[in-house]
């Protein structure tokens, strides 16, 4: 197994991965993570978000330190601590959650467009429509997939403003009281935001890809602070806006919100905010997915344009034969608990036994 060395005519800038962690983190999960996190935590949520955030910054400084000592991706990391068979296994754990994530944030937000705007539209038609742009993006090399998570992140700030115009019609003491919670319920309300944080870890596949990667590190913690900042925001607003009850009800609390924008051209708003989260949430499927074929191709020695088909096949056959809310629940379940668990204990793990393994050759 190489070191996933990259030609340097591949490579972006460290200013990118600001973008690429921002990007990432910013799509599905701000839909709806008000109403997970106010069931654990209510008024107290702004504490699991800073956790999580903090969490993080923690396992970015981490992946830096491993990459510092192993050079490359995952998968030679993987490989250079447990031997190529063991190596092979844990680097399939993590192509595996790559293509769920990926999965998880298509069949997500098709549910979106079901219920918000084309309920008769088969689901397997608008997932083909999304995978051939999907492909289309990762065919043109990690560039390009680099230039969409800067452009998406770019022309969609405008959709800020939508916090700030519920602001007039909330109310601050339903920001209170605070401290009301238990530690129990702050952990379990960060790790119900997790599919809103989660994202920086595909840094594991494409640090290679970074021009004079080790700089880049205050670039990806930037990328995770403007994540939390923009949470908090978001949590604030819809804790003032929305009976806590009621919050605790609502499926999707960002989009409800828009719901009360009137313009004097447009009576629906909230179809604009449904049709440009198209634009933010192509990266948070775009990445996972390259991410995913990525990692077949180091295993395994292939074309990355294969598996990238397969999996294609895969997520539309899912879409006909078992989609409904139960396939997103599941995934959900999934993604959440497990996944999150994993990335944090196997990530000090993993620089355990670098840091052991890079003692024991000195001798």
């Amino acid at each position: 197994m190489n070191q996933a060395t990259v030609n340097e005519k591949y490579k972006v800038s460290p200013f990118y991965v600001f973008f690429l962690i921002h990007a990432m983190q910013t799509g599905l999960g701000a839909l709806s993570f008000q109403r997970e996190l106010a069931k654990f935590t209510g008024t107290d949520g702004w504490m699991s978000i800073l956790l999580a955030g903090l969490i993080i910054h923690l396992l970015i400084w981490l992946i830096y330190k491993i990459f510092k000592m192993v050079p490359g991706d995952i998968i030679y990391a993987n490989h250079y601590v447990f031997g190529k068979w063991m190596g092979s296994f844990f680097s399939f754990l993590f192509i595996l959650y790559f293509f769920i994530l990926g999965m998880t944030v298509i069949v997500g937000y098709i549910r979106v467009i079901h219920v918000w705007m084309f309920d008769d539209v088969p689901a397997w038609a608008l997932v083909t429509v999304f995978l051939i742009l999907i492909y289309y993006i990762i065919s043109g090399g990690f560039r390009t997939v680099t230039g969409i998570a800067f452009l998406t992140i770019i022309i969609s700030y405008w959709l800020l403003f939508f916090p700030f115009y519920g602001i007039k019609y909330s109310d601050f003491t339903g920001v209170l009281p605070i401290f009301d919670h238990s530690i129990l319920d702050i952990l379990k309300g960060t790790r119900s935001i997790s599919l809103t944080m989660l994202g920086f870890e595909m840094l594991l596949m494409y640090y290679p890809f970074i021009k004079k990667a080790e700089t880049s590190q205050k670039f990806a913690h930037g990328g995770a602070l403007t994540t939390t900042l923009l949470a908090l925001i978001v949590y604030f607003v819809s804790i003032a806006f929305y009976p806590l009850k009621l919050l605790t009800l609502t499926l999707w609390p960002t989009l409800t919100m828009t719901s009360i924008i009137e313009l004097p051209f447009i009576q629906r708003f909230e179809y604009i905010t449904i049709s440009w989260w198209a634009v933010i949430i192509i990266p948070n499927m775009v990445i996972p997915l390259w991410a995913a074929s990525r990692g077949i191709k180091r295993v395994f020695n292939i074309q990355q344009k294969y598996p990238l088909w397969i999996m294609s096949i895969i997520i539309i056959l899912v879409n006909i034969f078992y989609y409904d809310i139960d396939i997103l629940y599941v995934t959900n379940k999934i993604i959440n608990p497990y996944s999150v668990s994993f990335i944090v204990l196997y990530l000090p793990l993993l620089f355990v036994l670098i840091k052991i393994k890079k003692k024991w050759k000195r001798f």
